[in-house]
């Protein structure tokens, strides 16, 4: 049995933040795999289904993001669970918009859902980690993954949350690599190509710095009488 948990704020004001973006992967896979209909337990919702012949239960914490650790450790206690048997699917900053990294392990990285499941049960389980991009400023972060997805964003993170779907129970059998290669092509998949460049002109061909530097002799105009003439006639044949 394994544990599946997607990290986000509860209510309607939160559901389309970037900092929601684990809730959305959970409900993706409950969707794509007829899971069970969400029901409250362990301070959150769960939903329990397959995958990959695995039993799995989804749990969306509902203590609020920075008490994730809560809810994800009271679960993991009751159903006897050791900390490896969880994954957990959250917002990551430090990623480009719809890059997936999976580790296991490693700190919390600022991220506040991530250090309060560490202060629960240690930091031994695996994360899904989604790159939601960085606003470029620090003082803009909270703002950033408070906010909502916007339209462009939409392009990516819809064709990325039916792939987190459709793929979930590659994580199950712990193939992970193969889980993140699907879900980048499905994003490169979506993406616009890019426009063609136009050709660039050729520079003139230079002459090299010798032949630039050799001072160009003028030609050496021959003489049209006189016996020299006369000789240079007889040589070549003009007339």
């Amino acid at each position: 049995m394994l544990l599946f948990a997607g990290l986000g704020n509860p209510g309607a004001k939160y559901a389309n933040n970037r900092h929601n973006v684990g809730f959305m992967a959970a409900d993706a896979i409950a969707r794509r795999h007829s899971f069970s209909p969400w029901s409250k337990k362990f301070q959150g919702l769960i939903s329990e289904g397959t995958l990959g012949g695995e039993k799995i239960v989804l749990i969306k914490p509902q203590t609020f993001m920075n008490l994730s650790g809560q809810s994800v450790g009271e679960a993991l206690r009751f159903y006897k669970l050791e900390s490896s048997a969880l994954t957990v699917f959250y917002d990551e900053i430090d990623l480009a918009e719809g890059k997936v990294r999976i580790k296991t392990g490693g700190g919390a990285g600022g991220h506040n859902g991530i250090r309060s499941i560490d202060g629960h049960i240690g930091n031994t389980y695996r994360r899904v980690r989604i790159g939601v991009g960085h606003p470029g400023i620090k003082e803009m972060v909270q703002h950033h993954v408070l906010g909502d997805f916007s339209k462009y964003d939409r392009e990516w993170l819809e064709p990325l949350l039916e792939a987190i779907g459709d793929n979930a129970g590659m994580i199950a059998k712990g193939d992970e690599s193969g889980f993140m290669n699907k879900l980048s092509l499905a994003v490169r998949g979506n993406a616009e190509p890019e426009p063609e460049k136009p050709a660039q002109k050729q520079a003139p061909k230079q002459q090299s710095h010798v032949r630039q530097a050799r001072p160009q002799q003028p030609v050496a105009k021959l003489p049209e009488s006189g016996p020299m003439a006369a000789m240079l006639k007889k040589l070549f044949g003009k007339d």
